[in-house]
């Protein structure tokens, strides 16, 4: 239940940490805003708050079209019942829940009836799925029509309408016009970016936000010929269904928000890679919550205060951060990256990208699961680390690993350790970042333990107890920890030389 004097307070003073936590709708006027909405505030009497944009539009309020609902940042998932909300949605946007099929499929996942699934996305969202569904879809719409000059019907379909006339009565009940005068509209105050054969769309995040620290560890992990990574920009293949094109994200901090450049190639398939994205930039983290919590620890305080924006890199594609993780074990990243890299070039199909530095798709399960312990040995893999990579692409291809972000963390974990070559540190780093699971602690990891005094397994699970339910973020500031204090041990050998 929202206090509606606390919202009003964040209203008034448009504070950006209450970005997508609440909407209020005005009821003088009809129209729903995001908390840091640039006009001036309605008064009080005249304002009804919601927790989210799907249960503002059930009330029949429209989105503002000068704060864009549609761009509001989300909420991380770190509960069961959010978990379940946050997995039905990433099924919408992937295509797999239509008219209300599939909601079985997931019920089951988390051991729930259908039944049950419904009241939670009720109790979670104000919406029912097919409520849900429909305002997803909606919102995705309204982005690419004010941001890209993709034709109306192409937006209809990548939008996830089946038809041009569903999409056409949808959108003129629910926002009372017709999308070509949102168009208009928007064209008059905005210039969409229109560069051919691309479009660019933002993403946005509750601030602060480490955009450098992303794109370094991203960048020290790189799979080559598949990703690239800059000072500035972050770009890659990208393989969705039967979809092949590339992606260039780069940072646009006065918006707060990231701008993603895609090919066009792409757009029927676009609410699965903004999924993705946000999942591998982490963009629905909160976090003021989670330093509120972790500074309470002796041990995190200091790094939580001189790095608040500090993020933890999720996965593109779960099979792909799953590989990179078995490639990973017992080696140092450095050498962990050439190995990917080589992988990529044996079982990665090719490409034709502007960039000389994008040139293969990311290696499919299909394909590798062809292969033998023999084929991928050779490429410099030791013969255990194969097997336990063939045995991945298997169950992958079986479809009894799916690796989902927002499914159930703890049956990812179950599943992947009773693989062979998988052990605890493996799962809960695959679990940290392709399950996106928020309290992931991979208690064997050498430099966690070593940046608290040098524990034991043991202690170092007992010590964490603390940081739940975020310590994954934990683990990113005790890896931060450990590298500057190495560069600064590095520094004074080297000054000490001299």
């Amino acid at each position: 239940m929202i206090n509606s004097h606390a919202a009003y307070s964040a209203l008034t003073s448009r504070d950006p940490r209450f970005d997508g936590i609440f909407f209020v709708g005005v009821t003088s006027t009809g129209v729903y805003c995001r908390p840091i909405c640039p006009v001036k505030t309605p008064l009080q009497r005249n304002c009804r708050f919601f927790e989210s944009a799907f249960a503002a539009e059930k009330a029949l309020f429209r989105p503002c079209l000068r704060c864009r609902p549609e761009l509001a940042p989300g909420q991380a998932p770190i509960d069961n019942s959010n978990r379940v909300a946050h997995l039905i949605t990433r099924r919408i946007d992937e295509g797999l829940i239509d008219e209300g099929a599939g909601l079985e499929e997931i019920a089951a996942e988390f051991g729930i009836s259908s039944r049950q699934l419904r009241r939670i996305v009720q109790k979670e969202l104000g919406v029912s799925p097919i409520e849900l569904m429909q305002t997803r879809r909606l919102l995705l719409a309204k982005q690419l029509l004010t941001e890209t000059k993709l034709p109306i019907t192409e937006i209809a379909f990548a939008s996830g309408f089946s038809s041009l006339r569903r999409f056409n009565d949808a959108f003129g009940t629910h926002y009372r016009m017709p999308p070509s005068h949102l168009r208009k509209r928007a064209a008059e105050h905005h210039e969409a970016i229109d560069a051919g054969r691309t479009s660019t769309l933002q993403l946005s995040y509750r601030p602060p936000y480490d955009w450098q620290e992303i794109l370094k560890f991203l960048g020290a992990r790189m799979i080559r010929d598949v990703e690239f990574v800059t000072a500035d920009s972050y770009a890659r293949t990208v393989q969705l269904g039967k979809r092949t094109g590339w992606i260039k994200v780069t940072h646009a901090p006065e918006k707060r928000g990231l701008v993603v450049e895609f090919t066009h190639a792409l757009a029927p398939v676009l609410p699965a890679l903004l999924g993705r994205l946000r999942n591998l930039f982490d963009l629905t983290a909160r976090p003021d919550l989670i330093a509120a919590h972790l500074m309470k620890d002796k041990f995190l305080k200091k790094s939580v205060t001189k790095n608040p924006g500090l993020r933890v890199p999720g996965a593109f594609d779960g099979f792909e951060m799953a590989i990179r993780a078995i490639l990973g074990q017992q080696i140092t990243v450095k050498a962990a990256t050439t190995i990917a890299g080589r992988f990529a070039e044996a079982f990665g199909e090719k490409i034709r990208t502007p960039f000389p530095e994008l040139t293969r798709l990311s290696p499919l399960a299909a394909r590798i699961a062809k292969a033998s312990v023999g084929d991928i040995a050779r490429l410099g893999i030791v013969g255990t680390r194969a097997a336990s990579i063939l045995a991945l692409a298997r169950a992958f291809q079986a479809g009894s690993l799916k690796l989902d972000a927002g499914a159930s963390p703890e049956a990812d974990i179950a599943q992947l350790t009773a693989l062979p070559g998988i052990g605890q540190w493996t799962a809960h780093y695959i679990a940290m970042r392709a399950s996106r699971w928020p309290d992931a602690f991979p208690k064997e990891d050498i430099a966690v333990r070593n940046s608290l005094g040098r524990v034991s397994t043991k202690q170092a699970e007992q010590i964490s107890q603390a940081w739940r339910p975020w310590r994954s973020y934990a683990v990113m500031h005790l890896w931060k920890n450990l590298r500057n204090h190495s560069r600064i041990m590095s520094q004074r050998r080297i000054a000490s030389n001299r």
